[in-house]
């Protein structure tokens, strides 16, 4: 039987972070003197490169895991800790510092590319997003059909992103900095209490690994 509980959270773990409408200002002032042929290569580029990305971790993560030893309930006290710290920041109406950084903007701003670079990473397929894909998908609790809402999660994200690209200048105009700023403080608070769950799953886990809990 589907674990719909399961599988609605990991969409909306992966949706908040990847944050698409908190995407759009940034998005917004890169592309600002483009044309509207250019700005649509930088969408299509960007999307592509996150979508991309974010499937290959998805798909390679647990042998990632194994390549390097990690055991999960490690990786999700990781991931967990490093969600908090950027549900924090948007919280606080920042861009998180894991998914690009002041000097990565400035560059940016220099670049045709953007769409690649951190359009597409490390904005949107940031560290954050990256450990949350590899920590749905490698819970051994989950039945394979379960894990199928991972990648549903991350082709919904994507497709956001695609059209809060799109109609940017539109969101952008009617929402202004402080509507946008607002969403993003929402699915920070949301972001920063999967984050916790995230903490208390990795540490019960290393407990039944290590004997103090039955399993």
């Amino acid at each position: 039987m589907v674990d719909l509980a399961y599988g609605l959270t990991a969409m909306a773990s992966i949706f908040a972070i990847v944050d698409p409408i908190g995407a759009v200002p940034f998005f917004a002032a890169l592309t600002e003197d483009y044309s509207p042929k250019d700005k649509q290569a930088v969408i299509q580029r960007s999307c592509a490169v996150a979508l991309v990305v974010l499937l290959i971790f998805g798909l390679v993560g647990q042998w990632i895991f194994l390549a390097f030893s990690i055991t999960i309930p490690a990786f999700q006290i990781a991931g967990g800790l490093l969600l908090f710290s950027v549900g924090f920041e948007m919280l606080h109406g920042e861009r998180p510092r894991t998914k690009a950084t002041e000097k990565e903007h400035a560059e940016a701003l220099e670049r045709q590319a953007v769409g690649v670079v951190p359009l597409g990473i490390p904005l949107l397929a940031g560290p954050g997003a990256i450990s949350t894909v590899m920590v749905y998908i490698s819970q051994e609790s989950a039945a394979p059909l379960d894990k199928m809402f991972v990648f549903a999660g991350i082709l919904v994200s994507i497709l956001a992103s695609y059209a809060a690209f799109q109609y940017a200048d539109m969101i952008f105009k009617r929402i202004g900095r402080t509507g946008t700023l607002a969403i993003s403080r929402i699915l920070g608070l949301l972001l920063a209490a999967i984050a916790v769950q995230f903490v208390i799953n990795g540490a019960v886990g290393a407990a039944r690994l290590n004997g103090l809990l039955p399993p």
